[in-house]
């Protein structure tokens, strides 16, 4: 079994509100609030759930574009949660990011060439030309043609401008790479040829990946695990197939009951939460779910289910002091 190469124990997120005439601290966003997360060698993890919930937070707090409030974040066997910034640049080019808006992501006043040529020079990696003859290269593998280097980004379409944040993210031969929903800007007809962009230079370069993601059929698609993300925790964690076949917990059910089935000789039962997702500033007490779940129980108002195993091989996690008793679809 491959080893992690990622654990996260306890991550806690909590940005401080300021208001009134002096600007004082006034409440707290409880964005994580008590992440644990385990990501093995060369594999895909993915992040669901609704917007809001803290996917991307979790994404950025775990290569320290974010400050931790507490908890650990252990990657290659080194706690990098507290390191200072000058000990954590080593790390910097085993760790990268593809951001959700390709656009927003690259700098319009630069060419392709010194976009792709900036981490070089940041890490100190080869002389002028040699950096030159790597980006071509990074261009190269992600479907671009090396002369594109002299373009500027609006000159590109979506999936075109996308490629090159995959071009960046992977120029520095990473171990690590956070995908920040890298398809939910992109058509429909162009989400498929970055998917499979992905997945092929996952297995060229021996990447390992968290995908985030709000489209449970996308990161199906691409995942090996899935832990599905409710208001700042994780409700549930297993491998995909698991999640799809046999999901225990009553967000879960309800995130799958609304993929779109082609099969229309298929009937499946669609489950309508009521209400909104509450406020990360004031998050209900015990089960984070409760003021949703059609399920809940008196027991759930009051005390916060633990992440537990469910299954014999105690690789299915769930949340839910009633997990596997309720079915919704």
């Amino acid at each position: 079994m491959p080893e992690a190469i990622l654990k996260i124990k306890n991550l806690k997120q909590h940005f401080p509100i300021y208001g009134g005439i002096f600007m004082k601290k006034i409440g707290r966003v409880y964005a994580l609030d008590g992440v644990t997360l385990e990501v093995k060698r060369g594999e895909t993890v993915g992040l669901v759930g609704e917007s809001g919930c803290g996917k991307t937070t979790l994404g950025r707090s775990t290569i320290r574009l974010y400050e931790p409030t507490d908890g650990n974040i252990i990657f290659e066997d080194q706690d990098i949660t507290r390191i200072s910034q000058k000990q954590l640049r080593p790390l910097r080019r085993q760790m990268q990011m593809i951001f959700q808006d390709p656009f927003e992501s690259l700098n319009s006043r630069h060419t392709v060439g010194e976009i792709l040529e900036e981490s070089f020079i940041i890490h100190k990696d080869g002389t002028s030309s040699q950096r030159k003859d790597k980006v071509r290269a990074s261009l190269e593998r992600v479907g671009l043609s090396p002369d594109t280097i002299h373009r500027y980004p609006h000159e590109f379409s979506g999936g075109q401008r996308q490629r090159i944040g995959i071009a960046r993210a992977i120029s520095l031969n990473p171990r690590l790479v956070i995908c920040d929903e890298p398809v939910s800007a992109l058509d429909v007809s162009i989400q498929s040829q970055i998917l499979n962009l992905l997945l092929s230079l996952q297995e060229e370069l021996e990447l390992t990946y968290v995908f985030i993601s709000h489209d449970l059929a996308v990161v199906k698609h691409i995942s090996d695990r899935i832990a599905v993300m409710y208001l700042g925790k994780i409700v549930e964690y297993a491998d995909s197939n698991s999640i799809i076949e046999q999901p225990h917990h009553p967000y879960t059910q309800a995130l799958i009951s609304a993929i779109p089935v082609p099969d229309p000789e298929i009937k499946r039962t669609k489950v309508i939460l009521s209400g909104d997702v509450p406020s990360p500033i004031h998050p209900p007490s015990g089960c984070c779910f409760h003021t949703r779940c059609p399920a809940a129980r008196n027991i759930c108002t009051k005390e916060v289910p633990l992440l537990k195993d469910y299954s014999p091989d105690q690789q299915h996690q769930v949340a839910c002091h009633f997990a596997g008793e309720v079915n919704l679809v």
